[in-house]
């Protein structure tokens, strides 16, 4: 079977491999203060031209999401995020266990705009009851979204015009920003995110990691006491310099972005074999996730075969699956879906 069901079906890249290896009889103190994890933020820092921002190592991304909206918000606070968004879809309630609530608005292709988050703010403070509801305090975003696309420079610095006026932390979801930078439609940095944004995280565990995800906090009431809510959530490793030695490996000569660019060339193989094929998008996403919409027999065709995604129901005959490439996807996959595709 070939797998295309997600980006983290495969182990680590070889350098990261290599890296844990030649490091691992070394003797280190823990959680996180080690040599290599202050290397690894070093590192970050400097990528993301923020000399003075928190860089915190954590295992997963619900854990990371969990534990930066926990720290960010008062008890009455909630979060605005795009209704299809992952903390609001498959967190499997995570955010409301920690006794704030998610506040979905619509969103086209994964989106949402700043628009929409001035009218819910708006919305919130013109009721006379808004002390009876729970105060937007946060925005969520990912990018790519939840179906590949990505916000533009543009609307990223809208949203955080809007969200800085409105004195609403801006949060973005980086567990899949590697192949959102090797996109080549793409014009947002690491350094605009730094900037732009009170914290966000860059994900390993999606983009060539055995797992990891490193937050780089800007705001300065954020940074203040982080370490504590990272114990308290479950994010402290004991073992921390496992996390660091990673991100220092893929940050140390590019490697961070250049091992996502294979996905990327893939994905883009793809979606030309399926315009070839005449077969439509759910999605117009330009990063590693592909949603293409399959009659039903088609999809039970390709099961034979392949691993991946069933996504939307689109009607009786019809639904949209996702197939989703990575740093790891080989010639011989991808060659042989292309090809079972072309034959559909």
């Amino acid at each position: 079977m070939y797998h295309f069901e997600s980006d983290y079906v495969n182990g680590c890249l070889p350098q990261v491999l290599e890296a844990l290896v030649t490091t691992n009889g070394d003797h280190t103190v823990g959680y996180g203060m080690d040599p290599y994890c202050q290397r690894a933020a070093e590192l970050i820092r400097r990528a993301c031209q923020a000399p003075d921002a928190l860089v915190s190592f954590l295992v997963g991304g619900t854990q990371t999401n969990m534990t930066v909206i926990a720290t960010a918000l008062k008890p009455w606070q909630g979060v605005l995020c795009p209704e299809s968004g992952h903390i609001n879809v498959h967190e499997t309630g995570a955010i409301e266990s920690t006794g704030h609530k998610v506040l979905p608005l619509p969103s086209q292709d994964g989106k949402i705009t700043a628009e929409q988050i001035e009218t819910a703010w708006q919305a919130h403070w013109s009721d006379h009851t808004h002390e009876h509801m729970v105060q937007p305090g946060m925005v969520y975003l990912s990018q790519p979204t939840e179906v590949g696309t990505l916000y533009t420079l543009a609307e990223l610095e809208a949203i955080s015009s809007v969200c800085r006026d409105r004195n609403l932390t801006l949060y973005v979801d980086g567990a899949r920003l590697g192949y959102a930078l090797a996109a080549p439609s793409n014009d947002v940095t690491l350094p605009d995110l730094a900037r732009l944004t009170d914290v966000f995280y860059i994900g390993g565990t999606k983009t060539g990691l055995l797992f990891g995800e490193a937050v780089v906090i800007s705001d300065p009431a954020l940074q203040t006491d982080f370490r504590y809510s990272v114990k308290q959530h479950g994010g402290m490793l004991a073992k921390g310099r496992l996390l660091g030695v990673q991100f220092g490996t893929v940050f140390q000569d590019g490697l961070y972005r250049n091992a996502c660019q294979n996905a990327i060339n893939c994905a883009d193989r793809l979606r030309r074999t399926l315009k070839a094929a005449g077969i439509p998008l759910y999605a117009q996403s330009p990063t590693n996730q592909i949603f293409p919409i399959l009659r039903k027999e088609q999809i039970e065709r390709l099961r034979e075969k392949y691993v991946f995604e069933l996504w939307a129901h689109v009607d009786e005959q019809r639904d949209a699956v996702r197939f989703c490439t990575s740093w790891s996807t080989t010639e011989e996959e991808i060659a042989a879906l292309t090809a079972d595709l072309l034959a559909l």
